[in-house]
């Protein structure tokens, strides 16, 4: 495959949408629509686990785009190159914890097939006894609406079963992260 030109059909504040023209093997004109994020296209997903009760922090997001509410875990757009201290800035906004990275993984492509971003999937661990980890306080944006949920791991994929039956959307990162087991 090789590309042969690009259109812009749409440059918004946050991704481009375009139509790529592309030589397929046998020499034919293929068509492909993709997206492009702009200025900054590297996205954060948190898996949060509070110690010591094992407790997975799961948020209840509303999402315009499926208008509806959709359970994930925290995630974000990196605003530096400091993947760590991103992971935390987003994990602090969305939860109000205040944790410790365990492990980064290096830049993962999320749907190479529609967007062109990077993701990095970051474990924390949050202190559950730590003062200001008892009384959490997010500090969402506007126009955030975010809801934290604390599941036992033991029950999480029947918690997120629960979930589905009644009507929410379940993100793809926790299932590839527990129901993958």
């Amino acid at each position: 495959m090789k590309k042969l030109t690009e259109e812009i059909l749409f440059a918004g504040n946050w991704i481009t949408l375009k139509v790529l023209k592309l030589s397929g093997p046998e020499g034919q004109i293929i068509k492909w629509e993709c997206v492009e994020r702009r200025n900054r296209q590297t996205g954060l997903v948190i898996v949060p686990r509070l110690i010591p009760s094992n407790r997975i922090v799961l948020i209840k997001q509303y999402r315009p785009a499926i208008n509806n509410y959709i359970i994930g875990f925290p995630a974000g757009v990196a605003d530096s190159d400091d993947i760590e201290a991103e992971a935390l800035r987003e994990l602090q906004e969305e939860t109000g914890f205040t944790g410790q990275i365990t492990s980064i993984s290096p830049p993962l492509k999320s749907n190479p097939a529609f967007i062109d971003d990077y993701v990095y999937v970051i474990n924390a661990e949050i202190d559950e006894t730590y003062a200001p980890n008892l009384k959490p306080v997010q500090n969402l944006g506007p126009g955030e609406d975010i809801e934290v949920i604390l599941v036992k791991e033991d029950v999480l994929l029947s918690f997120l079963k629960e979930q589905h039956n009644q009507g929410m959307e379940i993100g793809i990162a926790p299932w590839y992260v527990f129901g993958s087991r």
